[in-house]
């Protein structure tokens, strides 16, 4: 694909990302060796065109595709999609989904003030009839599946079976883990190189306990 930049596309969406991330202007004007913010100003409003390596410098701070930047029609996510330690090529009929940055049991789960961001998934990993949600991992209690800032493609159902990987709120509190039912008791397993992270069990009769969904897989960035 030539290097050319579709200037008015590349101006909506770098306006997008500054004004969806909250950017410091001043800052972005740094990591970006620029003079002064009428630079930023002039790119926002479609008056001037950045070289191309600027685009990518871009594209790497906002972790997006330097051609979607640019102002092609393609996914905006610069990312792979994980299933089982495999890694595939994003596909070109990806679908938006939502990247919820915090579950919890007071909010709907979709409201506005929950989802961050969008991420794509390949319409192969999404059924009609279903609703889905990437959910940013923190912490290492599952990095022996995926990693901290990665995101987890989130079925969204009410409950799981035996083994299967699940997002599971317990008192409200948002918990990723391997799941089983065993003898009316829930148990939660880590899978963690850390030894910090132990097996969990729970009464459901003492523990407000409710399945969020069910983990599809994870994209990490490259």
């Amino acid at each position: 694909m030539e290097d050319k930049i579709i200037l008015n596309v590349f101006a909506t969406r770098l306006s997008y990302l500054i004004k969806n991330n909250n950017t410091d202007i001043n800052k972005l004007v740094s990591d970006l060796g620029l003079k002064s913010k009428t630079t930023i100003y002039r790119y926002m409003n479609g008056e001037m065109s950045p070289k191309i390596t600027t685009v990518k410098v871009i594209a790497d701070l906002y972790n997006v595709n330097p051609v979607w930047l640019m102002g092609y029609e393609v996914p905006m996510a610069r990312q792979n999609i994980k299933v089982d330690n495999n890694v595939f090529p994003m596909p070109d009929n990806a679908i938006p989904i939502p990247v919820v940055g915090k579950i919890s049991a007071g909010i709907p789960l979709l409201a506005v003030e929950n989802i961050v961001r969008y991420a794509y998934a390949p319409s192969s990993q999404v059924k009609q009839g279903y609703t889905y949600f990437y959910l940013t991992v923190q912490g290492d209690s599952m990095n022996l599946k995926f990693h901290e800032r990665d995101i987890i493609l989130v079925q969204k159902q009410s409950d799981l079976e035996n083994d299967e990987i699940g997002v599971i709120l317990i008192n409200g509190e948002a918990t990723v883990k391997k799941y089983k039912n065993e003898n009316g008791l829930i148990i939660l397993q880590p899978m963690s190189t850390n030894p910090e992270h132990q097996v969990q069990i729970y009464n459901p009769k003492e523990k407000d306990i409710k399945i969020i969904g069910k983990v599809i897989s994870y994209q990490g960035t490259v």
